[in-house]
């Protein structure tokens, strides 16, 4: 624990063995010669070559820090054989929206160095923290990992997959990690490199209270908690819109009635994403930490080193090599000859700094007068007496340069420098010179071109270019069966009919890298770009298609997430989505502290940021929408806060950097076609009547399965409300379904004759006779011949086309048809012969709509699809197998009954 007094610096030792240094209050520093890391050419010479930060194997064993000689002595541990022992428990009630939230510590995950249990009505998450005893490598990142996991048996139930415990990360999974990550990391010290875990899981869930603003909550408490140096607490919390009242943390009840689903984070005096509605949570929690919390390992001595001695040392040096060549390479606007000439001139002050070594043109009196306290040495007491100042008697010592020496770096810590001072250039030039990178200014978009239909045979593709960065997004559309099953805590019924997924090769960056799983930036990117276009999207009513969106990068310097919201929206137009409007999106970015680089000191916002500007920069504001509103956006930020005056700031340029770009996707080349692709499914809609569904279904699924077989249609969808679904490839295939299922379902009245129907089947007690495709009677052997029959294949056999009258349906909806009735020796009181006055357009479906084309205006909903209840769904085989049994592969949310498919 490091505290600060009159007297001097007090440090908790972090490592239990001797030290090779010392320091005082005057910050005074003593080097030890055996001291490891040391590298120089000469034994002799006074400077020493000092890392950042300590090496993993050599430090955790001979480096250590003790306090002060003024302040009191910290005694070294001592073994002992008692039980170990761990903090009390503590249980907290913090406000949590319009309730309190239990917060409990030192129950659970005692021997982390940061536990809590988080109860938000019947929903538990526990939270630890631990951190690795030896530090890494220097890096230029903090070496966090989080991981959130729900368990299913929160939720009372199992993975719905063949194995039957959790595995690896879902997709929303990864979601909540970044939530927890992002907000957490600017509030962690520089300069601390203990590899730091944070787990997260979901031990209860009573489907009311979401646990991913809980999971973010409990992190930052659990954070506070341990001895990981942090500078701020951090909370999470939801807000919902339900009319015109703003709502704290709703339940998912209030959330069905939601205009808005924003997630925040932040703490009691900035936003750290987008909010400070945090400001209450994050008080009461410095409370519970003042109480329990463990000592931090600030590490403050090593800082102190790192800057006083290397660090200026070092960037004297970098200046003097490359700093005018530095300014050269970094006006380069093209990205790649950039980076490589960047990579040219690092590779050249590595090679000087850390092999060859490097003396100073004034390198003696740069460092005294940069740093005196550390030069200063102790053993030498010589007076340096100037000619012409001698007394009689005194000793004249002429002054005499010393011979430098040159000094050798470590690797990490030059890269570390040469990142630094690269940024700082960059931001220099923008707040000096008004000019970015690229010569822009701060409100410019890059030149923008796109095109659609550049793939034939997808059903939408659409290549949309934003300066270096470049998407090609290609639209797919399908049935029910391309929906993608999501398997959480609440059911594995749920299904998307609208997914994006977006994938960044390493070529696009002119790289080699790794092609497998998605990575977490490609499953939030893709996440991201997916809720922006969400909302303009078609009804199912209106468009019962599936659809997937695939976004792949193949140029990028920045933005590309936005790419994808650009490059999609076009994309789906070219496929004859009828979405409301377009919808585009731009990334912003800040350089906060302008006064540095002689501003005034106000927040200088950026439109459509290159990777480099994202990079040196202090946010990453993503903002999607059209030009009235938002339809999504993220922020992630490297500094410690963003004000509301800043947010404002942000989002009127974002605005109107959105209308620019709408504008600009308006001239694409050739443009979207707005009409369903000749390669992508029909899907014909209608209605019946509910007691009808059986009827097609047949036993087993027997007789939709013909029906498929029969017709060559990929798939039947059926629904208890009556609603009937048709997917084929080609229209003459889904009118023989049509007027198949219409003549199933259609209500014949008794007396109806029906003429040249085929009998397909005899049976000992008569034959079954079609009377409309797909739909047969029963005319029993009594009813065949005026005359008595021993067999029915007396007088006919299968194949034969006869006249058949209706004279029963029973309450089955089974039919009795004669034949006999129509002979010349039938009855004289028979009715007259007339038509079959059941219509099987007008009687089986109450409507039907091929999809293909935008809703006419004016047409009602009630003409499509009524909301989803019971489906089942009917796919043709891939090879005809009449006796392949069907299988369900395709429920929506909370149906209630099963679905039969052929795969």
């Amino acid at each position: 624990m490091l505290a600060t007094s009159p007297g001097g610096l007090h440090i908790r030792p972090c490592y239990p063995h001797s030290s090779h240094f010392s320091l005082s209050a005057r910050c005074k520093l003593s080097l030890s010669s055996n001291c490891p890391r040391f590298s120089t050419s000469q034994k002799s010479s006074k400077f020493r070559s000092l890392s950042l930060l300590l090496s993993r194997r050599k430090y955790s064993e001979r480096f250590s820090v003790r306090a002060s000689a003024t302040g009191p002595e910290v005694s070294e541990p001592v073994l002992s054989d008692a039980l170990p022992s761990f903090p009390q428990p503590v249980s907290v009630k913090i406000p949590f929206g319009d309730r309190q939230i239990l917060v409990e510590t030192g129950h659970m995950g005692r021997q982390a160095s940061g536990a809590v249990t988080v109860t938000d009505g019947e929903t538990i998450i526990y939270t630890s923290v631990c951190l690795a005893d030896v530090p890494s490598e220097p890096s230029d990142f903090f070496p966090l990992n989080v991981n959130y996991q729900e368990r299913f048996s929160a939720a009372g139930r199992t993975s719905g997959g063949f194995f039957k415990r959790e595995g690896r990360t879902k997709d929303h999974e990864v979601l909540v990690c970044r939530l927890i990550d992002r907000p957490l990391r600017p509030t962690l010290i520089k300069g601390f490199y203990h590899e730091t875990q944070i787990l997260s899981w979901v031990l209860s869930y009573d489907g009311l209270h979401f646990p991913d603003a809980l999971a973010v909550t409990a992190a930052g408490i659990a954070v506070a908690l341990s001895e990981v140096p942090n500078s701020k607490v951090i909370a999470g919390v939801r807000v919902g819109l339900v009319g015109d009242k703003f709502i704290v943390n709703p339940t998912t009840q209030e959330m069905e009635d939601s205009q808005l689903d924003l997630l925040l984070a932040g703490s009691d005096d900035a936003i750290l994403m987008i909010e400070d509605a945090v400001r209450e949570i994050s008080n009461e929690v410095k409370a519970l930490v003042e109480m329990c919390a463990s000592r931090k390992l600030f590490m403050e001595a090593f800082k102190i080193i790192s800057m006083r001695c290397l660090k200026k040392i070092l960037l004297l040096k970098f200046y003097e090599i490359a700093g005018e060549e530095l300014v050269k390479v970094l006006q380069i606007k093209n990205k790649i000859p950039r980076r490589k000439a960047l990579s040219s001139l690092e590779e050249k002050v590595l090679t000087i700094l850390s092999e060859k070594g490097y003396v100073s043109k004034d390198e003696t009196v740069g460092i005294v007068e940069t740093i005196p306290d550390l030069l200063e040495d102790e053993d030498e007491d010589e007076e340096v007496v100037v000619d012409g100042e001698v007394d009689e008697g005194d000793v004249h010592i002429k002054p005499k340069s010393r011979k430098s020496t040159p000094m050798l770096f470590s690797e990490v810590d030059v890269k570390l420098v040469f990142k630094e001072v690269t940024s700082k250039f960059l931001r220099r030039r923008i707040v000096e010179g008004g000019r970015r990178s690229d010569g822009r200014f701060a409100d410019g978009i890059r030149p923008i071109s796109s095109r659609c239909g550049l793939l034939p045979r997808a059903h939408g593709s659409a290549l949309f270019t934003r300066g270096e960065t470049q998407s090609l997004a290609v639209i797919t559309l399908g049935d029910k069966q391309m929906a993608q099953r999501i398997d959480n805590l609440e059911s594995d019924d749920e299904v998307k009919r609208f997914y994006l997924q977006y994938s960044f090769p390493p070529s696009s960056v002119g790289e080699v890298g790794r092609i497998g799983a998605p990575s977490r930036r490609e499953i939030g990117h893709g996440t991201l770009a997916e809720r922006a276009l969400e909302p303009v999207l078609p009804s199912d009513n209106d468009f019962p298609y599936t659809i997937r969106v695939e976004s792949t990068i193949t140029e990028s310097n920045g933005s590309s997430s936005m790419a994808s919201v650009c490059g999609g929206c076009l994309a789906l137009q070219d496929a004859g989505v009828p979405i409301k409007c377009s919808i585009a999106g731009v990334a912003m970015g800040m350089v906060l502290d302008t006064d540095e680089f002689g501003g005034d000191g106000t927040p200088l916002i950026l439109s459509d940021i290159t990777g480099s500007e994202d990079a040196s920069g202090d946010m990453d504001f993503k903002v999607a929408g059209n030009e009235d509103g938002i339809t999504a956006f993220q922020m992630d930020i490297k500094v410690g806060g963003i004000t509301l005056p800043v947010m404002k700031k942000a989002l009127q340029q974002a605005k109107d950097g959105r209308r620019h770009i709408l504008a600009e996707m308006l001239k694409c080349s050739p443009p979207p076609s707005n009409s369903l692709s000749k390669h992508a499914p029909l899907i014909h809609i209608m209605k019946v009547k509910p007691e009808k569904i059986n009827l097609i279904i047949g036993s087993g699924g027997k007789k939709v399965k013909s029906i498929i077989e029969e017709t060559g249609v990929e798939a039947i969808d059926t629904e208890d409300d009556g609603t009937v679904k048709i997917t084929a490839k080609d229209l003459s295939s889904l009118e023989k379904s049509k007027a198949i299922i219409s003549n199933l379902t259609m209500v014949p009245t008794v007396g109806d004759i029906y003429r040249n129907c085929e009998i397909k089947s005899i049976a000992p007690y008569g034959v079954f006779v079609e009377i409309a495709p797909g739909r047969e009677g029963l005319c029993h052997i009594s009813e065949l011949s005026s005359n008595w029959l021993a067999k029915a294949e007396d007088v006919v056999k299968v194949g034969d086309l006869v006249d058949v009258k209706l004279i029963e349906v029973n309450d089955k909806g089974q039919l009795r048809l004669s034949r006999k009735a129509l002979l010349p020796e039938a009855d004289a009181e028979n009715p007259p012969v007339k038509l079959p006055t059941g219509d099987p357009t007008k009687d089986a479906a109450a409507s039907d709509k091929l999809v293909g084309s935008p809703k006419p205006k004016g047409s009602s909903s009630e003409d499509t699809v009524l909301p989803h209840k019971k489906v089942k769904v009917f796919k043709r085989p891939a090879s005809p197998a009449k006796d392949r049994p069907y299988s369900n592969k395709d429920r929506t949310k909370k149906s209630s009954g099963k679905a039969v498919s052929s795969q």
